[in-house]
Parts: C-alpha cells; sequence; structure tokens
C-alpha cells in the first residue's frame, strides 16, 4: 500500500498538483484525446466577469458542466469545455467607478481614452485572479481555446454583425424612449432595469374640465394634450382635436383633446394627460396621432426651462415645490397617500429610471424573435426544466425592438459614422475606409455596444466564428448551462444570432440552475455580510466538498440553500472515501486483474453495482444530478463501507482461499468503479486514489466509464 494512506486525506496538498497534471496532460483538448472519438459533445462556459474573484453561483455552474464534460469524456466522447472571459460592459465599469469614487476621481473628468486604458489594465489583472479560481474548482475546460470578449478578433467580428444587420434592415437609428439612468448617464436595455415596488402619493389635478391623476407632478409642465377613450360616454361632449383653453402650472395654455383606444376607462376618471418625452405609452400615443414631444427633465434629472420657476432643480427636490404650487393655484384636488405601484430602476445602482427619448441604435427583435419560436416548435431545443420553455416564448412572443447604444467607453465601440450635412449613417467596418469617411466630415458614433450583443454571438465566437472550422466539429453545441435568470436576457439572444448568422439553433438543451442562497435561504450579498466565498470554502474544505454540496439535492431552477455544515458533511464523506480506499489497499495487495470464479454472494454485490451503474449512467443523461451524485454518496458510504467492508472482513481472514479471492477481486472491482462514477463529480480526490491503483495504464480523467 502506498505510504500516502497513513495519513488523512489532505485536500491542501494534492489538489494543485493534481491539476497541474490534468492540464499538462493534454486530455482538456479533445484533440488529444485517446481512442476513436467521432462524436462530439461541447459545452461553451458562460464567461465569467473578468472584474473580480468568483462567487457561490459560479462555483454552481462550473461544477455542472465539469460534471457534464468529465462524464461524456470518460463516455468515449471527443468533449470540449470552451472557456471564457467577459468584459461585462456596464457592469465593470460601475465596477471601476467604485473604485474612482473611493480615490476622489470621476469618469465624467476624464478622457475616454484614459479611463479605457486603466479599466483594460484593471480587467486583465483581475482575469487572472478569476482564471485562477476557475482552475481551483476542478474545471476540466480546455484552456488552449479560451477567448475573452474584447479580444481583436472578437471585436472586429461583432462590428461586421452589426454590419450584416445593418445591411439587411434588422438595425436602425431612431429617437425613440430608452431606459435612461441618471446617475451612470446612459441608456439600458429592458434586460437591464428592474422593478421594485414603491410607496408614493398619487395626486389628483384640475385640468380644466377634467380631473387627472399623477405619481410624478414634475413632468406635467409640457402636458398639452388630454386623451381619453373614443366610446367613453362621460367624455362624450368633446371632439378629437377640439382645442381647450386652461390654466395650468406656469400659466394658461391651450390644451388639446385626443381620442385613443388605448385609455382604460376603468382606471381613475378615464381621463389623462401625456408627456410623450417621458413615458412609453405616452410615446406610443404620441407616434400614433403625431403629436409634438418636449423634454421636460434632462439627462441628469434636472429640470429644463419649459418649467419656468423650478428650472434647474432635480426633480426629487422639485416635487414638493410643484405640489405646493398646485395647490396655491386650486389646481390640486385630492392625494391618495397610500398608493403603490412599481417603478424601474437600475439593475446595479436601483437609481430610478427616467424614460427619455434619444437617438439610439435598436435592433428589429420581431423578425429574429419569429425564427426562434420557431426553431423551439420544432423541438430544436429542450429546456430544464421545462416550465422555462413557457417563459422563453413569453419573451419572444412580447418582443420590443432593442436598444444596442450604450453611453459607456468600456465596451466594443460601434462602427457607426454620421455626416451632419446630409443627415445620413454610415456602418463601416473596415479601417481604411472609416478613415477615408472621417477624411469626408462623417463623425465616428462614441457609444458602445450593450454587452449582450456581443455575448449572444457567444457560442460562434468561442469557436472561431466565422471560420468553419471548429464550428463544423462542436456547433450547434450540446448544453448551455447558465442560472434561470438569464432565460430572458441572454438564452434568447444566442438562440436569434445563432439561426440569424449559421441557420441553426446555438444548443440543443438548456439547462438552468437557481441561486445559490446562504444558509438561512438569504440571497447572499456584500451589504448582508452573508456572501460565501468559493475559495475561501476550498481552503478550508477542499474543492470535492463544495461540489458535493453544491449538487446532491439540487434540482434544476430552483435555489439552494448552501451552509458550511453541509459543505463539512461533504468533506467527512472525502475521508470516508479515503479510508474505504486505505482498507481495501491494505486487503488486496498483490491481487490479479483476472477475475476470478466470484462466489454467489459476491456475484449478487456484483449485480448490485451493475444496477447502480445503469442507474446512476441513466440519471447522469437525463441530467439529474442531484440525484445521481445522492445515490452515488449512499452506494458509497452505506453499502459499499457500511455492508460490503463489514462482510468482507471474516471472509479475508478466513481459511476459504476461493472465497477470498473472489472477494479481493470484488473489493478492487467495486473500488475502481465507485471511483470512475464518483469522478465527474469528486475529480482531485478520485483521481489521487486512482494513481495507487494496481493495473491502471492512464489518468482517471480518460478512464472508460464503466458499463
Amino acid at each position: 500500500m502506498h505510504e500516502k494512506f497513513l495519513k488523512p486525506y489532505d485536500p491542501k496538498a494534492t489538489e494543485e498538483g493534481l491539476y497541474n497534471a490534468w492540464e499538462e496532460s493534454g486530455f482538456f483538448n479533445p484533440d488529444n484525446l485517446p481512442g476513436d472519438r467521432s462524436e462530439a459533445f461541447t459545452i461553451v462556459m458562460p464567461p465569467p466577469n473578468a472584474n473580480g474573484r468568483l462567487h457561490a453561483g459560479h462555483a454552481l455552474f462550473i461544477t455542472l458542466e465539469d460534471i457534464m464534460t468529465r462524464y461524456k469524456r470518460m463516455a468515449g466522447y471527443k468533449a470540449l469545455w470552451v472557456p471564457g472571459a467577459d468584459h461585462a460592459g456596464f457592469e465593470t465599469q460601475i465596477v471601476y467607478e467604485r473604485q474612482l469614487e473611493k480615490e476622489g476621481r470621476s469618469r465624467f473628468d476624464m478622457d475616454p481614452q484614459d479611463l479605457y486604458k486603466e479599466i483594460y489594465d484593471f480587467t486583465i489583472e483581475n482575469k487572472k485572479f478569476m482564471e485562477s479560481d476557475v482552475r481551483r474548482l476542478g474545471a476540466s475546460c480546455d484552456w488552449s481555446r479560451e477567448h475573452f470578449t474584447l479580444e481583436p478578433k472578437v471585436v472586429t467580428t461583432v462590428q461586421q454583425t452589426f454590419k450584416k444587420m445593418f445591411d439587411d434592415g434588422l438595425v436602425y437609428r431612431g429617437n425613440r424612449i430608452v431606459n435612461w439612468c441618471a446617475k451612470h448617464q446612459t441608456s439600458l436595455s429592458e434586460v437591464e432595469t428592474e422593478h421594485k415596488e414603491q410607496k408614493d402619493i398619487f395626486y389628483y389635478l384640475k385640468y380644466g374640465p377634467f380631473t387627472i391623476a399623477t405619481a410624478r407632478p414634475e413632468t406635467k409642465f409640457g402636458d398639452k394634450y388630454v386623451v381619453m377613450h373614443p366610446e367613453d360616454p362621460r367624455y362624450a361632449e368633446y371632439t378629437d382635436g377640439q382645442k381647450l383653453e386652461l390654466e395650468w402650472i406656469n400659466g394658461p395654455i391651450t390644451a388639446t383633446v385626443v381620442k385613443d383606444s388605448a385609455i382604460d376607462m376603468e382606471f381613475g376618471t378615464g381621463v389623462m394627460t401625456i408627456t410623450p418625452w417621458h413615458d412609453q405609452t405616452d410615446f406610443e400615443i404620441a407616434e400614433r396621432h403625431n403629436l409634438e414631444k418636449e423634454q421636460v427633465i434632462d439627462f441628469k434629472g434636472k429640470l429644463l426651462p419649459i418649467a419656468g420657476e423650478f428650472a434647474g432643480l432635480h426633480i426629487s427636490k422639485a416635487r414638493p415645490l410643484i405640489v405646493q404650487k398646485l395647490e396655491e393655484k386650486g389646481l390640486l384636488v385630492k392625494r391618495d397617500e397610500n398608493f403603490v405601484h412599481n417603478i424601474k430602476i437600475c439593475y446595479k445602482c436601483e437609481t430610478p429610471i427616467e424614460p427619455q427619448i434619444k437617438e439610439q441604435w435598436f435592433v428589429k427583435m420581431k423578425p429574429l424573435a419569429e425564427k426562434a419560436l420557431a426553431a423551439v416548435d420544432r423541438k430544436e431545443i429542450t429546456f430544464i426544466p421545462d416550465n422555462y420553455e413557457k417563459i422563453f416564448r413569453y419573451w419572444m412572443e412580447n418582443t420590443i425592438d432593442w436598444n444596442i447604444s450604450r453611453q459607456i467607453v468600456w465596451g466594443i465601440p460601434i462602427p457607426g459614422f454620421f455626416n451632419a450635412e446630409t443627415k445620413a449613417w454610415v456602418v463601416e467596418t473596415d479601417e481604411e475606409k472609416q478613415k477615408a469617411l472621417i477624411d469626408q466630415g462623417y463623425v465616428r458614433d462614441q457609444d458602445t455596444f450593450d454587452t449582450w450583443f456581443s455575448s449572444g454571438q457567444w457560442t460562434l465566437l468561442s469557436l472561431g466564428y466565422p471560420d468553419e472550422k471548429e464550428l463544423e466539429i462542436f456547433h450547434p453545441t450540446d448544453v448551455m448551462e447558465t442560472g434561470h435568470d438569464l432565460i430572458f436576457k441572454w438564452v434568447p439572444r444566442m438562440v436569434i444570432f445563432a439561426l440569424y448568422l449559421r441557420g441553426e439553433v446555438p444548443f440543443k438543451t438548456v439547462y438552468l440552475h437557481g441561486l445559490v442562497n446562504d444558509a438561512k435561504g438569504k440571497k447572499m450579498s456584500k451589504s448582508k455580510g452573508n456572501v460565501i466565498s468559493p475559495i475561501d470554502i476550498i481552503e478550508k474544505y477542499g474543492t470535492d466538498a463544495l461540489r458535493m454540496a453544491l449538487i446532491v439535492g439540487n434540482t434544476p431552477g430552483n435555489d439552494l440553500a448552501l451552509s458550511e455544515d453541509r459543505i463539512n458533511g461533504y468533506k467527512k464523506f472525502a475521508n470516508k472515501i479515503w479510508n474505504i480506499s486505505r482498507f481495501v489497499f491494505e486487503n488486496t495487495e498483490g491481487a490479479s486483474n483476472v477475475q476470478p470464479q466470484l462466489t454467489e454472494a459476491d456475484t449478487i454485490r456484483l449485480k448490485e453495482l451493475s444496477d447502480m451503474v445503469a442507474d446512476v449512467t441513466k440519471d447522469i443523461d437525463e441530467y439529474r444530478f442531484y440525484l445521481a451524485g445522492e445515490k452515488l454518496y449512499h452506494y458509497v458510504w452505506h453499502t459499499f463501507a457500511d455492508a460490503i467492508l463489514e462482510e468482507s472482513k471474516p471472509i479475508l481472514k478466513g481459511e476459504d482461499v476461493a472465497a477470498k479471492n473472489s472477494r479481493i477481486w470484488l473489493l478492487t472491482h467495486i473500488l475502481g468503479t465507485s471511483l470512475k462514477l464518483l469522478h465527474p463529480f469528486m475529480p482531485f480526490i478520485t483521481e489521487e486514489i486512482w494513481s495507487s491503483m494496481p493495473n491502471r495504464t492512464n489518468l482517471l480523467m480518460v478512464e472508460k466509464w464503466p458499463s
């Protein structure tokens, strides 16, 4: 027996060396795998943000994807897991802006090129830490194929996709309502905003002969259209286009009656004024009726000259003063102090979103979404859990055009050029032609792409698109494993881009995991002080214990409460595996690799093992990793250790040579099979024990999966 088994298992002393051995073997690269492997299996890693260390959610997805990859590699597939790193546009810029704030600096006082350089250096430095964390978790991904979303080839390809979409009429430049974050001074897409329930005062105001209601009186300076449903009998005397003279906040105005069926007759008084510049619904009404749109609030959240005496005030300070004036003029009818509604906020800083009309680049989503829905109708994509198909369909059936312009420096530049004289926009990706355009007086767009525009092409970009060499082998990928919150953010965009650019789905299966919460089921956050660092956990308990704690009992789509007690329980399991191995090696030295004539009892145990192999294999094939891990735990601890080893002790000490030889072979076979089955879940300890197995010929990671 190897002397290492004289001591308890020490993850800290073994894991780094084992990972180095795997990486140096070259077997992470499917081109180097032994044997004839005609069928490919591919996973593209959701690229972690390159701006910091990994969190518990990263640990979960890396564990799940590594289980799939290691299993398929052992099952004889040309298994490829492509790693990546995401520049994470808006998110990374916010992380860096917080650092600037601590230093007493602001990005708004910096030269854009200097800011970009600083964020680039910051990101590349943190990328190293992120990649180190991925390795610590045992990820058997092919580092030779790693890609970064800001590497030159990716940037060029993303810009070429934009040009193709522009040429195909799927991208346009338009003045439309956008979600504006006044703190970070950028527009955001729908998926970069969240809704927050908030209690406000609902004000009922006198508007000529009508009573209107609003929670935002600060927007009302520009309200010169009063809208009602054309079939509302209460307002039958008023006609569309009718002019009314009335007293308003800053004096007399002329209001115009607009009849529109979008008005809900049951809500409030059934009549409302509209602020087309600062509300999506109002904007759409104004578009239908060709009405003027006037900006009331600037892009920093302050009132413009249209607000008269309130101009220059931030809306939060102006609101009570405006209400006071309305009351003094007799225009405040009543207040509802208990008005609860959902407001839209920036998903990173929680600043309330200010709808603004801004000229931006938009993607026409409807024709792309129709392709995605058709692919799902054809059963080309399977969702796990299957109820997420309904969510995917909802987002594809209710798309709005996607604003892809961001007013930040950290990202892929939009290759749009504007001619002020002709008012024409040109999209050009060729550098020489870009220079010629600038010489002709064109001005380059200063905006960058929404990070989802590049991430949406990730399965293609990470496999070398537009080069077909890798794509022909590995695309469509087999599984997209990611968080359930990305079912409407990232997953649909990957589907539409792959269908648009290559005419095929990007993946065959979407596996969605839930959040990893703290021991009490609360969402982890730095402010709550309940964040669990996977690297700290690994230092304390070892990687295998963390991986098992993340998998066993964790059903897809559901959140997991992760406690240290749970992780410690699987550290004890790792120790149990070590002790089982020590017992087997102590009692089977010199064992033959040839199966002897088995006793009836050993034949029953062998059949039991065979059934367990079939059961676990079926669970893994059908993505029930939580069950496979649990069954392996119970078999190894309770069947192998508690039952088989205990019943073996008198046999091994007995005089019946045939029975002893039968049991020695059985114990060695069960241990070897158990190590193979456990390897995708607990790669480090199983590889370490395997290195002492008699008659081994290769690393466990490329051993044949038991049948």
